[in-house]
């Protein structure tokens, strides 16, 4: 799918799991983003430093246990702690543990997510997202994160190397053998990068002065946005006002960058065209939001509180099957691999 659908979906995963703090719910987001990630993640591309399962078989006993420790709530008392245990002094409760394992499902929801929007997408379509104006940092960003996977290749081919000569990690000083030659192949592939760069005439282009109307409206945008959400915390009845300035800030800063944007020429080598796939992916990010923001019957299983006494959570199949609207990016994926 286009990378601007695939950015939607994430954005949906993580509007979901907040607002949908049901554990049944929650749980259904996660299996929904792994699924999503295996299917669609091409065979060769990048695979998550943690799988999302994996995160959520540490996140949630970790919320669970922080949660119970610290939130003295609820009817079923497991044991006591001392009352002397500054923050931890107290009853630990059931209930403290299920809303602690609750908020550790949402976020292991939220990090599957992220987890298939990293795999699934290449880096160099999101820096493209990026304005034309910052179009030097976007530069600098796509050699950064193109450099993280060549390290990490390097620093796997150097233990082997060392390994072979018979090094073995002891101690800080055993890895000076490996930590002096990653240093030294990441300088070469920079003066590479550097001397390639320049033959191609990369920066031999004077910069231009941004026009003055160009940098007295950005300096009045960052005046009005500031002038806006200062007046919104320190003067509670002006509100509209506050809310005026800073929609006014923002639409000035934004008319500046789309100005500055247009004198930077950019080309396109092959143009990504809009596919059913991706209309699709956004029906299902819509029926999503269509579940979880509007008010629809069966909105209220959404939230789910164990407090005082711990009782089942709700769930309504309405609400479920809107949620697995996240879910058919997965069908995609699947009937590539059949073609495949």
């Amino acid at each position: 799918m286009d990378v601007r659908v695939w950015l939607l979906w994430a954005l949906t995963v993580l509007v979901a799991a907040s607002s949908a703090r049901n554990p049944l719910y929650g749980l259904l987001l996660l299996l929904a983003a792994t699924v999503v990630g295996v299917a669609c993640a091409p065979a060769n591309g990048r695979r998550p430093f943690l799988a999302p399962l994996r995160f959520a078989a540490v996140a949630v006993p970790f919320s669970a246990l922080f949660n119970g420790l610290t939130a003295h709530l609820g009817e079923h008392v497991l044991f006591r702690l001392p009352a002397w245990l500054p923050l931890l002094g107290g009853p630990l409760t059931l209930e403290g543990l299920a809303y602690g394992a609750t908020s550790g499902l949402a976020l292991a929801a939220i990090f599957g997510g992220f987890a298939a929007l990293n795999r699934v997408t290449p880096v160099h379509e999101l820096v493209r997202l990026a304005p034309r104006a910052f179009h030097e940092a976007g530069v600098v960003l796509s050699i950064a994160l193109t450099f993280v996977p060549q390290t990490a290749r390097s620093l796997t081919r150097i233990r082997q190397a060392q390994a072979v000569r018979g090094h073995r990690w002891r101690g800080l000083r055993d890895g000076l053998p490996i930590l002096v030659p990653l240093l030294v192949s990441g300088l070469e592939r920079s003066m590479g990068l550097a001397e390639a760069m320049v033959a191609r005439g990369y920066g031999s282009v004077a910069d231009r002065p941004q026009p003055l109307r160009l940098r007295a409206l950005l300096a009045l945008g960052l005046l009005a946005l500031l002038g806006g959400w200062l007046a919104w915390l320190f003067w509670p009845s002006g509100n509209g006002i506050a809310l005026g300035a800073m929609t006014l800030g923002g639409g000035l800063i934004g008319t500046v960058l789309w100005l500055a944007g247009r004198a930077v020429p950019r080309t396109s080598y092959r143009l990504r065209r809009w596919t059913v796939r991706d209309t699709v992916g956004v029906l299902g990010c819509a029926l999503t939001l269509a579940v979880v923001l509007l008010p629809l019957p069966g909105r209220g299983t959404l939230v789910y509180s164990p407090y005082p006494r711990l009782t089942p959570p709700g769930f309504d199949p309405l609400v479920g099957l809107g949620l697995l609207g996240l879910a058919l990016p997965a069908l995609w994926g699947e009937a590539q691999g059949d073609e495949g």
